[in-house]
């Protein structure tokens, strides 16, 4: 006989976002629910919700989803932080905010992300933990419907929801910007439009060149008004010839941009995310890829298997990508067109030592000083640096080197706390860090591993301004050229520029770009 426990109530007195009332399972009784216990920094928890959008698509007249954000980070328990994260991942389910854990413990979850499934007559029947489990939880939703439908305790109904992006919808011409790249040679700013699925072009100042995408989610090759992205986040610049590789996150894909003619093309990945975190290689397009989210490009030589036309050449270099979904470091040689893990056992942890022992933990920000590369590993707050040569082994530049070992403290090395940081960039000698979580601009000495906050005062916002009198939100990508940072700030939708010298900060303005239903993508700009 199965054991059957009444659902715990959901608290009428919590923060609700996507809903103009608080929802109770009492109310909800006839329908199946399942409650998404979840945290907007992990990886893995962002991989389960295109499951629970189908899901919710596929049963949406009887099947209810509420997402519980426990938050791991201090600054993800702020309801506004989630209710951005809501709008950055077009979240459209209920959320109710579970700072204390309270809600956590009454259901005794263990770990994020958890998925909880409640029957239509208010019982717990079971729950999952980790990803990978649609396939399970769609044949268990699908029974029981069937099984209620005919004991007559299902209510076929849709349930009307106020939105986020419905109260307040997000027409910036920018969205959530998560990284971008600065090229002296070429004066040209690349910038992820990640809200948008596009890559924006522009000079140093801000003159939009190119707009690269339709706007629209998807897995798409052709013309840069066909091209179609999901989130993409890290790019690496060839200047020599005009190629710009982009880490297609959510596709779980590397695009390749051909500027001069003005083509996309995937270049590695399926499309769809592996599961597999062995140590693997295989050929780049016929492997499955797990939400790469940074790159770095290091130089050797060679052809461009890529090159549609033969007198197209390029010389060979290697990417590094951050894969944050294995947490592994990848490397793709693009003289052969083969991808391997490079580093990173794929167990979630921060472990020094040999390239085959080292372990990370959501790496997501890239850079390298030629020597060493230099790792923004962020579920364990920290910077770590990976040998590129003279087989130098994997150590942790500052940071605690724990899941939970977060904070904000200048110092040096294992005295440094940080807080969920995502981006990483090297100039003039030193490493300059976006301390996402911190909404503050750090610098380390990758020597000795002091690190000294430079920008930004710890309260987010958005403020122009000399060092620590300047606000960010959430910065999550950095670039340097010559005398300048360039700071994708995310949930400012905006990029930041500082003169390194002064440390003054301005907001960039780009004159003529619109959010992508304001405005058709055009491929070059006059």
């Amino acid at each position: 006989m199965v054991h059957r426990v009444r659902a715990p109530e959901l608290p009428q007195d919590g923060i609700w976002l996507n809903t103009d009332h608080p929802l109770s399972l009492k109310d909800l009784k006839g329908r199946v629910v399942i409650l998404d216990f979840w945290t907007y920094c992990c990886i893995n928890c962002l991989h389960v919700l295109p499951d629970l959008k189908y899901l919710e698509t596929k049963y949406q007249d009887s099947l209810t989803v509420i997402g519980i954000h426990s938050a791991k980070f201090d600054n993800e328990k702020e309801a506004e932080n989630i209710r951005q994260a809501v709008l950055r991942y077009d979240i459209e389910h209920p959320v109710l905010i579970d700072n204390n854990f309270h809600i956590w413990q009454q259901y005794a979850v263990r770990a994020w992300p958890t998925l909880m499934m409640i029957d239509p007559e208010g019982y717990v029947i079971g729950s999952v933990s980790g990803e990978g489990h649609r396939n399970a939880v769609d044949q268990l939703v699908n029974q029981l419907i069937r099984e209620h439908q005919g004991k007559g305790t299902i209510n076929f109904q849709e349930l009307n929801l106020i939105l986020e992006k419905q109260r307040k919808p997000l027409a910036t011409p920018l969205a959530f910007p998560g990284k971008v790249l600065a090229d002296e040679e070429s004066e040209c700013l690349f910038i992820a439009d990640s809200g948008h699925h596009r890559i924006v072009i522009s000079t140093l100042t801000g003159e939009v060149t190119h707009i690269i995408g339709t706007g629209k989610a998807g897995l798409t090759d052709g013309s840069f008004s066909e091209a179609q992205f999901c989130a993409p986040q890290g790019m690496a610049w060839d200047a020599s010839n005009q190629l710009l590789y982009v880490a297609d996150t959510e596709n779980h894909c590397l695009r390749v941009i051909d500027l001069q003619r003005q083509q996309v093309t995937t270049m590695a990945g399926t499309g769809k995310q592996s599961h597999q975190i062995q140590p693997h290689s295989g050929l780049a397009l016929e492997t499955a890829l797990n939400s790469p989210w940074a790159l770095e490009k290091i130089g050797l030589s060679g052809a461009n298997p890529f090159a549609k036309h033969k007198e197209i050449g390029v010389k060979n270099y290697r990417l590094m990508i951050a894969m944050a979904g294995s947490h592994q470091i990848w490397e793709m040689e693009l003289e052969t067109g083969m991808i391997k893990t490079y580093t990173g056992t794929g167990r979630e942890a921060c472990l020094d030592g040999s390239l085959d022992e080292a372990a990370f933990a959501q790496p997501s920000g890239l850079a390298t000083d030629g020597r060493e590369l230099y790792v923004a590993d962020s579920e364990v707050s920290s910077i770590r640096s990976v040998g590129l040569i003279d087989n130098l082994p994997v150590r942790t530049v500052c940071g605690s080197g724990d899941l939970f070992g977060f904070g904000d403290v200048d110092g040096e090395g294992a005295d440094v706390r940080l807080q969920h940081c995502l981006g990483v960039e090297y100039t003039q000698n030193y490493l300059w860090v976006a301390d996402t979580y911190n909404h503050k601009i750090k610098r380390v000495d990758p020597r000795t591993g002091n690190c000294q906050t430079m920008l930004g005062d710890g309260t987010a916002g958005h403020e122009d301004g000399q060092g620590m009198k300047a606000r960010f939100s959430e910065p999550s990508g950095l670039s340097a050229i010559a005398a300048h940072l360039y700071i994708a700030d995310t949930n400012n939708h905006a990029i930041r520029c500082v003169a390194l010298d002064t440390l003054e900060v301005k907001t960039l303005e780009f004159s003529g770009l619109c959010a992508p239903d304001v405005c058709l993508p055009t491929t070059t700009l006059s």
